[in-house]
C-alpha cells in the first residue's frame, strides 16, 4: 500500500468528502474485454476518476486484453502481457468476456471464456462475492411480487477456481466427460471468506451441496461442519442446491451468506439476480492471493454492443466494491453506493428498469457522477 500524509485539516476545509487520515495512490488494470464491456467499463473509470478528484486519491489506470478482443490480436485469450499487468496491479476492473462466433465449433480449444478461466487460475482467485440486494423503486422489474423482494440482503460466496469448470475435460464424437474434484484446501480458505463476511453482517452461513449424491459434496458439507465447530457465534445451515433454487425465489430475504462450490455457485448467483430486477445492477469481487478483481455480473450481451443500452450500475458498484475491500475505502465506497441508489430512486435508468423514457448507458453514468458530486 502507497500512502502519503496529508494536511487534514486543510484537506477537510476545502472538501467535506476528504478522507481524515491519508491520501492513497493505486495501481488499477482495466479490461474492457468483449460485447458491452467496453461501454459500462468506461462509466465505471469515470466514476473511478471522480472519486479520486473528489477524495485526492491517485488511481493510474492501464489497459489490457482478454477474451474474444485478445484472441483477435494477440491469438489468446489471456495473454502473457496481460497477466504481467495484473501481477503488477493493485486490482482489476473487467468488463465481460464472450463472443457467440466462437460456440459455432465445440471442438474448439480457444475460446473467450478461457481466458477468464486462466486469469482466475493463474492470479489464484479462489472467492468470487456476489452481493444480492434490491432496489425498493424497482420492485416492479421483478418477477417476484414485492413482499416477497422486501428486506432482500445477502451475499452469495462462490467458490472460483475448483471443480468441474477446472477439470479434466474429455470430448469425443458420442462421449465427453467433466471430472470435478475438490481438495479440504480449497474449501477451507473459501469458508474463511464466507465466515469472516458472516461475522460483520447478521452471523449466518448457509452452505449449499448435493451431499445425498455427490462426493465433493460429502467433502464439503464434512469440512464446513468441522470448521464451523470453532465459529460458535455463527449459525450454520445445510440445504441441497435443488431447495437452494426454491428458497430463492420463495423466500430470499431469509438467507445472509451463501456458500457453495464453482458451479452450483455459477448458477443460483445467476438465478439469484433476477430477484433485483436486472442482471445489470449487481457487482462482484473475487479475491485473489496477489491481487484481486472486481466485474459485474452480467456477460458481454453481444446483442447490445454499441447500442449505448446496457446497464452500468452493476460495473459501477463493482468499482464501489474494490474501494471498501481492496482498498480499504468504506467512506468513497459508500459515496458510490448513495449515489447510484438516489439516481434509481428517483426514476432514472437504462431499458432493462426503466421503459418510460429510459437514459442511454452513457446518460445513466452522468447521472452517477452528477450525484456524486451533489452529496460531496
Amino acid at each position: 500500500m502507497v500512502e502519503r500524509l496529508v494536511d487534514v485539516e486543510k484537506v477537510q476545509g476545502s472538501n467535506p468528502c476528504a478522507p481524515t487520515i491519508f491520501l492513497m495512490e493505486k495501481k488499477i488494470l482495466v479490461l474492457p474485454g468483449d460485447g458491452i464491456g467496453p461501454e459500462v467499463v468506461e462509466q465505471g473509470v469515470k466514476v473511478l476518476e471522480k472519486i479520486g478528484k473528489i477524495f485526492g486519491h491517485k488511481f493510474s489506470l492501464q489497459y489490457g486484453l482478454i477474451g474474444a478482443k485478445a484472441i483477435e490480436e494477440k491469438g489468446n485469450p489471456f495473454p502473457k502481457e496481460t497477466f504481467e499487468l495484473c501481477l503488477k496491479s493493485d486490482a482489476i476492473l473487467l468488463g465481460a468476456v464472450g463472443d457467440p462466433k466462437y460456440d459455432l465449433d465445440p471442438k474448439s480449444k480457444i475460446r473467450p471464456e478461457k481466458g477468464l478461466l486462466e486469469m482466475r487460475k493463474k492470479l489464484g482467485l479462489f472467492a468470487n462475492l456476489r452481493p444480492i440486494f434490491t432496489f425498493p423503486s424497482l420492485f416492479s422489474c421483478s418477477p417476484l411480487k414485492s413482499k416477497i423482494l422486501k428486506d432482500v440482503d445477502f451475499i452469495i460466496v462462490r467458490e472460483l477456481t475448483g471443480g468441474i469448470y477446472f477439470g479434466k475435460k474429455i470430448f469425443k464424437e458420442n462421449k465427453a466427460v467433466d471430472f470435478c474434484s475438490y481438495s479440504k484446501k480449497e474449501i477451507l480458505r473459501v469458508a474463511k471468506i464466507a465466515f469472516d463476511l458472516a461475522k460483520k453482517r447478521k452471523k449466518k452461513v448457509t452452505l449449499v451441496d448435493k451431499a445425498n449424491v455427490l462426493a465433493t459434496s460429502r467433502l464439503w458439507r464434512h469440512t464446513i461442519q468441522e470448521f464451523a465447530k470453532k465459529e460458535p457465534e455463527i449459525k450454520l445451515e445445510m440445504m441441497y442446491v435443488d431447495n437452494m433454487a426454491m428458497q430463492l425465489i420463495k423466500n430470499p430475504s431469509q438467507f445472509d451468506v451463501i456458500l457453495t462450490e464453482n458451479m452450483f455457485g455459477d448458477i443460483l448467483s445467476d438465478e439469484a439476480s433476477v430477484i433485483s430486477g436486472s442482471i445489470g445492477l449487481l457487482p462482484s469481487a473475487s479475491i485473489g492471493k496477489k491481487t484481486s478483481l472486481y466485474e459485474p455480473i452480467h456477460g458481454s450481451f453481444p446483442q447490445a454492443k454499441g447500442k449505448n443500452i446496457a446497464n452500468p450500475v452493476g460495473t459501477i458498484l463493482s468499482v464501489s466494491l474494490m474501494l471498501e475491500i481492496s482498498f480499504n475505502l468504506k467512506k468513497e465506497a459508500e459515496v458510490i453506493k448513495k449515489a447510484t441508489k438516489e439516481v434509481v430512486k428517483e426514476g432514472f435508468g437504462t431499458p432493462d428498469i426503466v421503459k418510460k423514457n429510459p437514459l442511454s448507458t452513457f446518460e445513466f453514468g452522468k447521472k452517477i457522477l452528477e450525484k456524486i458530486e451533489k452529496i460531496c
